[in-house]
């Protein structure tokens, strides 16, 4: 089966101007930000000396700025200019790569269609995690043809109920907030119908800028005057269990700085902290880390492909959960920070998984 990739690829131009295509520009960026030198960031993304110093003067005459500082002892860094640059690609990814990848996902399955097998492929809708990730990173397409989509938990949950997909993926808290968020994911999850694929353990949390600078630790400190947060989108299970706990502990969410924003998933979240645009939000710990942030502990939840009973011992299906019960799988799952594998893989009840809630 063939592999799609699309990335995203932005340009820069003055009105009526050739563009400055950034692709190659922040690739050096970001070495000479690693080594210091634009000599060896040269060598290391497989750009002559010549071009990339033509590509830094012309970069900086569209920008009337430098992008590049020197200091005795220090080698050659960035500027501002040259860090928001660099920060801004990021955001980028981090925001459309989800959506880019599902679909890639699609043109696989139909482009399959046309030059291989008709095969039915397996359907996962999913909130985006790291674990879901690293799991279509072991995927291999050729024996097991898999179309996934990143949604919100919501809508995955009820794609499944219309028997739009096989699996969807979504998360529940431990703790005093599982019953309700259970009892939301019930309108259409029959217990009767559906079971549990357990993927992970995960830790979601309080994201703030490196070393929290404002000393933000709870939910309480993001109604401080002049704390600017940056939410998940609407829908999100991250977005309803925050909403769950201001209900419960306050503040208010009008109190907060920035509620209404929306990224669409915790490393977009991650990013836009890091670029200096947001104190805080809430997300993954894996996604603090991926960034270099600090995260503060909120709670601890498990994430879950439901799927129907029938559906079990279809060939894909069984393939696919012999896959994540992989030692290779448990050890990818293992090695994201705040990501727990035990009992990954193993098919559980509704009833099990939510006591009394179902």
């Amino acid at each position: 089966m063939l592999n799609i990739h699309i990335r995203p690829h932005w340009e820069i131009s003055l009105k009526g101007e050739r563009p400055l295509d950034t692709a190659d520009l922040l690739g050096l960026l970001l070495s000479i930000q690693d080594t210091g030198s634009i000599a060896q960031a040269a060598k290391s993304v497989g750009l002559s000396y010549r071009y990339s110093w033509g590509l830094l003067r012309a970069a900086e005459e569209l920008f009337g700025q430098q992008l590049l500082q020197t200091g005795r002892g220090r080698g050659t860094g960035l500027t501002p200019l040259a860090q928001k640059l660099v920060w801004a690609d990021r955001r980028i990814a981090a925001r459309l790569s989800p959506t880019l990848q599902s679909l890639a996902s699609e043109l696989e399955v139909e482009l399959a269609r046309v030059t291989g097998p008709a095969l039915r492929p397996l359907r996962l809708d999913a909130s985006h995690g790291f674990a879901v990730a690293a799991l279509m990173s072991c995927v291999d397409r050729d024996a097991l043809p898999l179309d996934s989509r990143y949604r919100t938990s919501t809508d995955a949950v009820t794609a499944l109920a219309r028997r739009e997909c096989d699996l969807a993926g979504f998360h529940v808290p431990s703790g005093r907030f599982q019953a309700p968020t259970a009892s939301w994911y019930l309108r259409w999850l029959d217990p009767a119908q559906h079971c549990l694929v357990r993927v992970a353990g995960r830790e979601q949390g309080l994201i703030t800028a490196r070393g929290n600078p404002l000393g933000l630790h709870t939910l309480a400190d993001l109604a401080r005057p002049g704390v600017r947060f940056v939410n998940r989108q609407a829908g999100s299970g991250t977005r309803m269990l925050l909403e769950m706990m201001l209900a419960a502990d306050g503040p208010p969410p009008e109190a907060i700085q920035g509620f209404n924003s929306a990224e669409f998933t915790h490393s977009a979240v991650a990013a836009y902290i890091a670029s200096g645009m947001a104190d805080a939000g809430v997300g993954m710990r894996a996604a603090a880390a991926q960034f270099k942030l600090d995260f503060t502990l909120l709670v601890k939840e498990t994430y879950y492909f439901a799927v129907r009973q029938e559906a079990l011992e279809e060939p894909a299906m069984r393939q696919l959960l012999e896959l994540m019960r992989t030692p290779s799988y448990h050890a990818m799952v293992d090695a994201l920070p705040g990501y727990d594998a035990r009992e990954t893989g193993e098919i559980v009840a509704i009833a099990e998984a939510f006591g009394a809630a179902a």
